[in-house]
């Protein structure tokens, strides 16, 4: 449970590929924990929905993890390396954790609030300018609000206790925005990046899908084997005649 084998990650990018990041990242969940039903995925808060993403990332991939970014200053590609321990944080997808409502209090005003999971994450895809999705995805997930113990409305929220709430939220979530300090080895700038661990998980399942159509396509016009056969082999003896093939 919690990985995915080399059938899964075939199977996973071939269902996946066209689906939006939130849809994405759910059916990534669903083929490597089938014993979840997606409703229930789907209802996890984002932050055990990326701890579950981070677990299968480490265990089919690997904890060691490299990417690539560009200098804002001067535009120099950057490569940089994280290991799953650095940007981990432990986090239980439990499924009562956002049964007890959480409290913000901000001057006379007073929040409840739960966390958000994916289908707010949903609602707030459509808005098409960062601020307003924020916002929306801040007021589906108030519960109750009220100033000096008159009851508010989500839509009645004043400006400045939106940036509030989406901050507190983040500090409730910490898993679900990772942020990656970089320097520029070229011009000396420091700078700080998301790492979205859901778009860097489908990113190394689309190289390594791509790699294992080449190896099946490689190996069944060698010798004549079926798919399923070639999947079968561990990636050691897979080599070994694709060496030989080659």
């Amino acid at each position: 449970m919690f990985s995915l084998s080399d059938f899964s990650v075939l199977k996973t990018w071939e269902v996946a590929q066209f689906q939006n990041p939130v849809d994405r990242a759910l059916t990534i969940l669903a083929i490597a924990s089938p014993c979840l039903a997606r409703d229930s995925l789907a209802a996890l808060t984002l932050g055990q929905r990326d701890a579950l993403l981070l677990h299968i990332l480490e265990q089919t991939f690997g904890p060691k993890l490299s990417g690539f970014a560009e200098c804002p200053r001067c535009s120099e590609p950057l490569g940089f390396a994280v290991s799953t321990a650095d940007i981990r944080v432990f986090q239980k997808p439990d499924s009562d954790k956002n049964e007890t409502p959480l409290e913000l209090v901000a001057g006379d005003r007073k929040i409840f609030f739960r966390l958000p999971d994916s289908h707010d994450l949903a609602a707030a895809s459509v808005c098409e300018d960062g601020q307003p999705a924020r916002s929306l995805l801040v007021q589906r997930c108030v519960i109750e609000a009220s100033c000096m113990g008159k009851p508010l409305g989500s839509h009645e929220l004043p400006a400045e206790a939106i940036p509030k709430l989406s901050t507190y939220i983040a500090e409730c979530e910490p898993l679900a925005e990772v942020l990656v300090d970089l320097q520029c080895p070229d011009c000396g700038h420091h700078w700080q990046i998301i790492f979205d661990i859901a778009d860097f998980l489908w990113e190394e399942i689309s190289a390594r899908a791509k790699r294992l159509i080449h190896e099946i396509h490689t190996l069944a016009l060698a010798y004549g084997w079926r798919e399923s056969d070639i999947l079968a082999m561990g990636p050691i003896r897979r080599q070994s005649y694709l060496e030989m093939v080659s």
